[in-house]
């Protein structure tokens, strides 16, 4: 970065700074990742210089030979990748492309059936605060007040009740297997259509560790980082009836001119995820994250559900005298990066919940595997111990540095890092 160094030293000091941060760090937040040298320089390529309002062959500006060769190349992988009849690659984030779906299938008014939040759906899946939930009529399924899981029998239940237009089955806080096969069976009894939003797990279906939603679904969104380990971006795939209303509700309908680098960055991470050694990629994130999970029970943590699944691990730190945004301020003290997170039927505010959220995908693509798992429920749990003792915190902090330097960040093209080995 000798050109920014020159140019602007301050923004690359903190530039260096936010490096050295991620490097130093053991990163929990289970929506954060690395993303590979390529993606980077692809997303960092002279396609931010490029504006292309339109589509591939329809375009409103001249000079697109290269850019729809390159918005192609990333739809023609988004298909394959995901067995796809239709994908539109130029939403700008996950949050949009969601209201594209409810712009292309609704009307204003209609009923959108989703997770409540607190239970582990998304803002953009109806809830109060969100324009989705202000512009169409929510309503909500919860999970089991037991078991935590999705109730499936209840979820059919007030699917007919309440007649949605639009079903979404999809979570940001849920750490099990989603029956993506059930919520088709639903949408189709009540005559809706399923949107399964899929932004966290996308890296964990097309890895063949969570089923697709494809088979089942009219409309599948993601985000394009997470699990997938591409850039921040977004994805939609759909059933080819639904192509032109998708395309037309993303564009003009809520966007002008696509990102092309982030695009390209996309592209880069799509051929990444269809090499082989991705499918063990993301074995290795569930894995972590079982471990982990079965070394957090061992010390004493509640869990959400009572493990994982996935890439995701929902604690309720009340189990260890702790609220939510106490031990996640321990932990970060510690470096140990996480988020409070309410949980399913929290007592307590969202701003001071009873649980952490935290998850696998980073550190697996540094190369860390179930020893560093036993080692990072150590120090959460001695990081909760130690809530209030800043030297004892930055005892632990020192600790966490000194086995990170053990596996570094992803620099190279390889999507995988195998675990135990240590990124190269």
């Amino acid at each position: 970065m000798s050109a920014l160094r020159d140019t602007d030293p301050a923004l690359y000091a903190l530039l260096r700074a936010e490096e050295r941060r991620q490097f130093e760090q053991i990163r929990l937040i289970p929506s954060e990742n690395y993303t590979s040298s390529a993606v980077i320089e692809a997303t960092a390529s002279v396609l931010t210089n490029k504006y292309s309002e339109g589509y591939p062959g329809k375009r409103y500006y001249e000079g697109q030979e290269v850019v729809d060769q390159v918005e192609g190349l990333a739809i023609e992988r988004a298909k394959a990748l995901f067995g796809a009849e239709h994908a539109n690659v130029q939403p700008y984030s996950g949050s949009p492309a969601n209201l594209a779906v409810y712009v292309a299938l609704c009307k204003p008014g209609d009923t959108i059936l989703g997770l409540s939040l607190p239970h582990g759906g998304h803002l953009t899946h109806g809830w109060g605060v969100s324009v989705t939930g202000q512009f169409y009529k929510p309503e909500r399924y919860e999970v089991h007040p037991d078991t935590h899981r999705l109730d499936y029998d209840a979820i059919r239940r007030k699917a007919l009740e309440v007649r949605p237009r639009v079903i979404v089955a999809g979570a940001t806080a849920y750490p099990r297997t989603i029956d993506f096969e059930a919520f088709g069976a639903i949408a189709r009894e009540v005559g809706a259509y399923l949107l399964c939003d899929i932004a966290h797990i996308a890296g964990l279906v097309v890895g063949g560790v969570h089923p697709s939603p494809v088979p089942h679904a009219d409309v599948v969104s993601t985000t394009t980082h997470k699990t997938l380990r591409g850039p921040r971006g977004g994805l939609l795939l759909c059933r080819e009836a639904h192509a032109k209303a998708i395309d037309k509700a993303v564009f003009p309908g809520l966007q002008g001119g696509p990102h092309e680098h982030t695009i390209a960055g996309l592209a880069v991470a799509l051929a990444e995820a269809a090499q082989p050694d991705f499918k063990l990629y993301a074995r290795a994130i569930v894995d972590n994250a079982k471990a982990l999970a079965e070394a957090l029970l061992e010390r004493g943590f509640r869990l959400v559900t009572g493990g994982t699944d996935n890439h995701l691990i929902l604690i309720d730190a009340t189990s260890k005298g702790a609220t939510g945004k106490e031990l996640s301020r321990a932990m970060a003290l510690a470096g140990l990066e996480a988020n409070m997170n309410t949980i399913p039927f929290d007592p307590r505010k969202p701003f001071d919940p009873s649980g952490v959220r935290i998850g696998t995908p980073s550190v697996t693509s540094r190369g860390m595997g179930a020893p560093e798992m036993i080692a990072i429920a150590d120090f959460i749990a001695r990081s909760n111990e130690s809530r209030g003792d800043p030297q004892a915190l930055e005892r632990i902090r020192l600790e966490v540095a000194a086995m990170c330097r053990a596996f570094r960040p992803p620099v190279g093209a390889a999507a995988l890092y195998i675990p135990g080995r240590g990124a190269e």
